[in-house]
């Protein structure tokens, strides 16, 4: 079974891939997109 976490800016669920196998723990947003707005989040 695949690992999921969820998007700190889109709260979306994403899966685990291929390119994160030695970093997965690290990986906190599930696209370059949303790691671009991190700092765009609205309360």
């Amino acid at each position: 079974m695949k690992q999921e976490k969820i998007c700190k800016v889109c709260k979306k669920p994403f899966s685990w891939r291929k390119k994160w196998k030695k970093d997965w723990e690290n990986v906190v947003y599930c696209s370059e997109r949303c790691r671009r707005s991190k700092n765009k989040i609205k309360i």
